[in-house]
């Protein structure tokens, strides 16, 4: 009963969260559940501090689980999960067929190699979903305190309930979604990090209601009892809307209120809050997102592939069963075809002969299809990810201590097709790391250095740039790298207008919601700061000698130096009034402060567009001149804002502060009647400058985007940056050059910004519209004419977000996309994370090519998510991009080590995999295709049961693996010296229908030597008793040639042999042997048959003339293939034939071994080259030649006592051998 419960509050809590969502929170949906209706609620009552009262709602608890199944649904789920999959479908309709009377074949052989390979499948699941649990029962158990009988208990976080009041101190994580009530700082703030859930680091202020701020203890805690009534669970961060009732007093709460489930609390002691919403209904688990589960495009090929194998499996057995309804008449009287014979057999039912047949063929031909193939490919990609990717020292960052890592096993050879790359810019091409470069004060710009994009224009324009060297006055910290002696240690003061200068520094000095922390001393203090711009802005205010060292809520203090006269420094209290928050609507930023002397003053800092239309008229020499300012940073690649400010007369600001106070208490459009407030006193504004703030790109960008641009991949960046810096950061990045023509789209135009000043919205609209599509069609005309020339240049486009928006509308998305994919590099700025995913989505289904989304922030979790690969950048941005991509790597650079090198690599692995399961089974099945025509289409078998179950699970199974791990065609170094080895790739040379039909011709080639060679050649042979052989004699022959020469020819593929396959691959011929030797004493049909063929001269001869004149056909093949068709890797490895090869010290990086200094040394010593001595006429090193070659290498390896002795051995002839 409890569980039908359950179904229907959580079915009430799903449709109140739809409706509250929708913004018809007084709309109620009826749930038909039996004879039930439950009416969904429009929101929850929680009494706190009270769980008697709570326990009638029956709130779930706070416990979670995020494995896919449980005790009970683990063997159902998970076998219906596997036989999701075709081919193990039909091997369960194989299976089943063998257990009738029409199958030829014992049905052990098939239901077990099934059954083993749905074991393996299941064991990994089960070990997945096990580490899965794990890490639940970490969390669930992890410890909180909560108050019971007037103390402090502590408890499993999945105990907690809605209701509790509970206690979390300094760095602790919240447990649940809680309502602060108090907090040990003054006036009920705490700040809270929040990197878990939205991947800011910057800590956030959150503030108890000032109702609640004594209940702060044990003993005023239990005395709390209020109820709280708020909005169903629902997954939106940012917003929650609810009341605290409390001694019949109704207190409006909002987000500020509300301390979200893994978010941490910084700089406070500790805090109490009351529980509200638990486990799966917290936000942060409504915004788990289960990943989209992706399939590689290789892997739906694969299916075809299959699907075309058994429409090949349904003609052969069609063939068969049409020849035995011809062939079974009673002539041939020695089969005691008379009238009682069974159908299958009956001359007289024709027809019944014919199907029964098909069925009998099918049981038997089912060894087409491989049973391991699926098996084999996931232990492969899981081991390439777990012990290649995850391992390779090249993607691991050791400043951030941070390794590659592969979150699924299921994209890896996706890894080596990418044809379109899309990417986030802040995080993600450049650092993240704000440092303050320039600024602009009265006109006058400050700052001597040079950009990386400035210095990179100048030497497209051929302008060799100077290093510009630091004065000795030169500060360099983090977020500060600012070199001018002007405004340095009190040198503004000398300057044409130093109070604008004083003005400047204090607005950065107090404009903001900065936290300080640690000493109150510009060398430890650091800064909390809700971006890194602010935090850079903090600390060049610092630098210049306005020092930011306290905040409390009402107060602000600085250390103020050389003001009054030079080398004077005061401490000064500045009284914050109000503060008016930035938003990206506001886009702007102000805080009203009170001097000590009374002064009353409104500092405001954002964009320059906001900024500029709230300045007050006159000083237009000031603005004209601090624009070109402005442009000039930006060409520079730099972040500018522009800051001013607003002297206030206490009537004035009186008179403004009470509508203030009143927006600020309105429990409707709260936030639209503050905005609306601030319009009020923001204006009138006088102009004091602008800043700049570099945002240097990542280490390595520049040379990765041209790499893998070279190996043609595109690459757009999707930003929410303005267009000149988004062009900027893309010239700097080798993204785009002065040699492509360029297509930009603005809504920046005179004649859009004309429109837009009537104010009619759909008038606005249509104009941009039909601007947008007159600008795509002139584009798409343009380009096609440069691709039609012989030379044209590569092309580029820009486009924004506006534009964008109409650009994505159905009816012009083809002419965008038709445009984009015709251009090299594409740039969209000033795009929401929305249309970042609309990008990416039209891309890859609108060209159906692989697309690859690497991001590092929250904002670009749509995006990672709507491509077939999703990268994320562990960053500091958190770990939200992370936790949604398939693979995650430190730095962009890393991904040209992903692609060319693992990407490649996988990508021609797998497909010889496939291509070789498909040869070796086709090629098995084919001789018992060739028999069938000998026995009169009966469906009699050709191999032993047994042989033919165990082909592919033991006798050529771990071969192909070795392949799958270990085969590589070029090194690392070279697939990234030459990327246009990716290409092959991008065009899917390696499994195209052509190369499936090559390796079936082969397939049909060597099956009819096995058959034909063996049958004709044994047709008169005589085993040592003078008996002829037998069927099963001639079967064990024809059987031993497939193993020998399908094991055989996988060397042949191979681009590099290890001793692995060595060991593979004689293992396998050996374990066939062992089998046989053992098998055929047991088993009555091969009773001894081995022993009998080893005793004759024609079990030597046939097992080694056959294999030669099988695999013939593929050695003259791949000759003529290479000397004269060859494929681009073949060229390279021709060119560096000669060369050393990298590839063991390219595996030592990769499996990351741990070496002792003497284990360093032995693998050195491993590697030097070694040559045969003809004196001794063993292999051993010539004397002294190892010592030699490690003395050249910087190598200690002591002689050893056999290396002297032969050196005397050798002193002592007259003259010395000659070395090979």
């Amino acid at each position: 009963m409890s569980g039908g419960w359950e179904r229907v509050r959580s079915t009430r809590s799903r449709l109140s969260r739809d409706v509250s969502l929708t913004g018809r929170s007084s709309t109620s949906r009826t749930v038909r559940l039996g004879r039930v209706q439950p009416q969904a609620p429009g929101h929850r009552t929680i009494h706190c501090n009270d769980r008697e009262a709570n326990f009638p709602v029956r709130f779930k608890g706070n416990s979670i689980s995020t494995t896919k199944y449980n005790f009970f649904t683990f063997l159902p789920k998970g076998l219906f999960e596997q036989f999701r999959r075709v081919a193990n479908c039909y091997f369960l309709f194989i299976s089943i067929l063998s257990m009738t009377p029409i199958s030829p074949v014992n049905p052990i052989t098939n239901v077990a190699p099934l059954s083993l390979v749905l074991l393996v499948s299941l064991i990994k699941e089960a070990f997945e979903d096990w580490k899965r649990f794990q890490n639940d029962m970490v969390i669930n158990n992890s410890p909180v305190e909560v108050l019971q009988d007037q103390k402090w208990e502590t408890v499993p976080w999945k105990k907690l309930q809605v209701g509790d009041i509970i206690r979390v101190k300094q760095d602790g994580f919240f447990p649940a979604d809680l309502l602060l009530l108090a907090g040990t700082n003054p006036d009920g703030v705490c700040y809270v990090e929040t990197a878990n859930l939205d991947g800011e680091t910057n800590l956030k202020i959150r503030k108890a209601l000032e109702r609640t701020w004594d209940y702060l203890t044990p003993e005023k805690a239990a005395e709390f009892k209020g109820e709280v009534q708020c909005e169903q669970p629902n997954n939106s961060l940012y917003t929650f809307t609810g009341n605290l009732i409390i001694q019949k007093q109704t207190l409006p709460l909002s987000p500020n209120q509300l301390l979200l489930r893994g978010c941490s609390l910084r700089n406070t002691e500790y805090i109490v809050g009351a529980v509200i919403f638990t486990g799966q209904e917290t936000k942060v688990m409504m915004n788990s997102m289960n990943v989209p589960s992706k399939r590689s495009t290789l892997e739906r090929k694969l299916d075809k592939l299959i699907l075309t194998l058994f429409g090949s499996l349904f003609f052969m057995c069609l063939i068969g069963a049409i020849a035995s309804g011809i062939f079974i008449n009673r002539k041939y009287h020695y089969l005691g075809l008379d009238e009682g014979a069974p159908t299958e057999f009956n001359p007289n039912n024709r027809f019944g002969v014919a199907a029964l047949t098909l069925f009998t063929l099918i049981t038997l031909y089912s060894t087409i299809i491989p049973i391991s193939l699926y098996v084999s490919i996931e232990m492969i990609k899981f081991i390439q990810c777990t012990q290649f990717i995850n391992k390779d020292l090249h993607m691991y960052h050791a400043e951030t201590n941070t390794a590659a890592l592969a979150r699924t096993s299921n994209l890896n050879e996706e890894l080596g097709q990418v044809e379109y790359i899309f990417s986030d810019k802040t995080g993600t091409l450049t650092r993240n790391l704000m440092e303050f470069f320039k600024c602009s004060i009265g006109g006058e710009v400050y700052g001597c250095g040079i950009t990386e994009i400035e210095r990179g224009g100048a030497l497209r324009s051929g302008i060799n740039v100077q290093e510009v060297h630091k004065s000795v006055s030169a500060i360099h910290e983090k977020g500060f790298n600012f070199d001018d002696s002007r405004l340095m240690r009190g040198a503004w003061r000398n300057e044409p207008d130093p109070d604008t200068c004083k003005e400047f520094f204090r607005c950065l000095a107090i404009c903001h919601t900065v936290l300080p922390e640690g000493d109150e001393s510009p060398e430890k203090i650091t800064y909390q700061a809700a971006s890194p711009d602010e935090a850079a802005l903090v600390t060049a205010a610092k630098n210049f000698g306005f020092f930011f060292y306290r905040r409390t809520p009402t107060m602000i203090y600085v250390r103020e130096s050389h003001v009054e006269k030079m080398g004077k420094i005061q401490d000064v209290a500045y009284e914050i009034l109000n503060v008016l928050e930035f938003n990206s609507t506001r886009k702007r930023q102000s805080v009203v402060c009170r001097y000590p002397d009374g002064r009353l003053v409104l500092y405001c800092k954002g964009a320059d567009t906001v900024i500029y239309e709230r300045l007050a008229d006159g000083n237009d020499d000031l603005k004209k001149i601090t624009r070109g300012h402005l442009e000039q940073f930006g060409s520079a690649g730099l972040r500018t804002l522009c800051l001013a400010y607003r002297d206030l007369s206490p009537e004035i600001y009186e008179s403004w502060n009470e509508k203030f106070i009143q927006a600020k208490s309105s429990l409707r459009d709260r936030e639209k009647k503050l905005d609306e407030v601030a319009e009020l006193i923001e204006k009138e504004l006088i102009l004091i400058g602008s800043t700049a703030i570099e945002d240097k790109l990542q280490e390595g960008v520049p040379g990765c985007i041209e790499t893998l641009s070279r190996a043609g991949i595109k690459i757009w960046v999707l930003t929410g940056d303005k267009m000149e810096t988004a062009i900027n950061i893309a010239y700097a990045c080798n993204l785009i050059n002065n040699e492509m023509k360029q297509f930009i789209i603005s809504s920046e135009t005179d004649a859009i910004r004309e429109v837009e000043n009537r104010g009619d919205q759909v008038e606005i609209a249509r104009f941009i519209k039909e601007e947008v599509k007159k600008e795509l069609k002139t584009c798409l005309e343009e380009a096609q004419h440069c691709l039609n020339t012989v030379y044209g240049p590569k092309l580029a486009l820009v486009i924004d977000g506006k534009c964008l928006m109409y650009a994505l509308d159905p009816s012009l998305r083809v002419m965008l996309l038709n445009l984009s994919l015709n251009c090299s590099s594409v740039v969209c700025c000033r795009v929401s994370p929305l249309q970042k995913a609309q990008v990416t989505s039209l891309v890859k289904k609108g060209a159906r090519k692989i697309t690859l989304s690497i991001g590092d922030g929250a904002n670009d979790v749509s995006m990672i998510q709507a491509a077939h690969i999703g990268v994320g950048i562990s960053g500091l941005e958190g770990m939200q991009a992370v936790m949604a991509s398939d693979f995650a790597i430190a730095q962009f650079r890393y991904l040209a080590d992903l692609l060319l090198v693992h990407g490649r690599w996988s990508y021609l692995r797998i497909c010889k995999v496939i291509t070789y399961f498909f040869y070796k089974n086709l090629t098995f099945t084919l001789t018992q295709f060739w028999f069938t025509f000998h026995t009169g289409f009966s469906g009699q078998r050709f191999y032993d049961d047994w042989f033919q179950s165990l082909y592919n699970v033991i006798f050529t199974a771990l071969p192909v693996i070795m392949v799958g791990l270990f085969d590589k065609d070029v090194s690392a170094s070279l697939s990234k010296k030459y990327p246009q080895l990716y290409k092959e790739g991008i065009r899917n040379v390696f499994f195209k229908w052509r190369v499936v039909g090559t390796w079936a011709c082969f397939s049909v080639y060597q099956s009819l030597i096995f058959y034909s060679f063996v049958t004709i050649s044994s047709a008169g042979g005589k085993n040592s008793s003078g008996k002829v052989f037998g069927l099963w004699d001639v079967s064990t022959m024809a059987f031993t040639c497939v193993v020998i020469t399908v094991n055989l020819r996988l060397l042949m593929i191979c681009n590099s042999i290890t001793r692995w396959h060595y060991i593979s691959v004689g293992g396998s011929i050996l374990a066939w042997f062992i089998f046989i030797f053992v098998y055929s004493i047991f088993r009555e049909n091969v009773f001894f048959v081995i022993y009998v063929l080893m005793s004759t001269f024609y079990f030597y001869v046939t097992i080694l003339l056959v294999p030669i004149v099988a695999l013939l056909g593929d050695f003259i093949y791949q000759g003529v293939q290479r000397w004269f068709f060859p494929y681009d890797y073949q060229i390279v490895q021709e060119i560096h034939r000669h060369e050393p090869d990298d590839n063991s010290r390219a595996g030592l990086l990769e499996i990351e071994n741990r070496l002792t200094p003497q284990e360093e040394r032995s693998y050195a010593i491993a590697q030097l080259p070694r040559e045969l001595s003809k004196h001794t006429g063993f292999a051993f090193d010539s004397p002294g030649y190892e010592s030699f070659f490690a003395a050249q290498l910087g190598i200690y390896a002591p002689q050893k006592a056999w290396d002297v002795a032969r050196r005397a051995s050798v002193r002592s002839r007259p003259t010395t051998s000659k070395k090979n």
